[in-house]
């Protein structure tokens, strides 16, 4: 039985972003029939009351509540990695296959920024060298207000703390990485020279890299094409 077909879909946006940033992909992906669940991770509402004591544990706990029972497709963008391959390591046998936006799964220890300080990270703290980097590409000037006007600050938790990693079933969960920012074989080649963020590359077994070139923000730029890597994925 193609246990795929009828997965849920879960996605996972990164650093600064609600559920709202998958509302294109969500809704063309619902028009094939999926069941779709697109996620606000704890401390991402506009209105938390104590961002600065959301822990990525938290995160992590509604990752693995919306997979629910499985059978899931679990979709990860940018900094929620760290949350999703968590997630994937806690509940290996209800993910179906994973999909990277611009990012990779992580290895034991992996932060995002251990020595952070402060109870949050805002957008504008990162927003100069975004446009430096030039990963705001094919993004309009609507598309780049809308981010500054709904982006809310990280939880400094998510940016401070380590993935725990116990379960190596992990590895052998299918993935497809979908490499935007750079080509497949840059992303290679990066993590074979040692960037901690994209060490995962070099454990996982079962990890198909396809390019599809455009900025770090696919959801806006290309919607369609993201939205059929998923469904074709589950």
């Amino acid at each position: 039985m193609d246990t795929t077909a009828s997965a849920r879909i879960v996605l996972v946006p990164g650093f600064w972003l609600g559920a709202w940033a998958w509302d294109e992909v969500a809704a063309l992906l619902r028009a094939q029939g999926r069941d779709v669940v697109p996620l606000t991770l704890p401390g991402l509402e506009p209105d938390h009351p104590a961002r600065g004591e959301v822990t990525l544990e938290e995160q992590v706990a509604a990752i693995i509540e919306a997979i629910g029972d499985g059978p899931t497709v679990l979709v990860a963008h940018s900094g929620a990695a760290i949350p999703a391959t968590v997630a994937i390591d806690r509940v290996p046998d209800r993910i179906v296959r994973s999909v990277w936006v611009d990012t990779a799964p992580v290895v034991d220890g992996a932060a995002m920024d251990a020595s952070f300080e402060g109870e949050e990270m805002p957008l504008s703290q990162a927003w100069d060298e975004e446009l430096e980097q030039g990963s705001m590409r094919d993004l309009t000037d609507a598309q780049l207000a809308e981010f500054q006007r709904r982006a809310v600050p990280e939880p400094a938790g998510a940016v401070r703390d380590a993935a725990q990693l116990h379960d190596e079933r992990r590895l052998d969960v299918p993935g497809i990485v979908v490499c935007t920012a750079f080509p497949a074989e840059e992303y290679r080649a990066y993590a074979e020279q040692g960037m901690p963020f994209l060490a995962g590359l070099l454990e996982h077994r079962a990890l198909t890299l396809v390019d599809r070139p455009t900025g770090h923000w696919p959801m806006w730029s290309k919607p369609a094409e993201l939205a059929t890597i998923i469904a074709e994925a589950g």
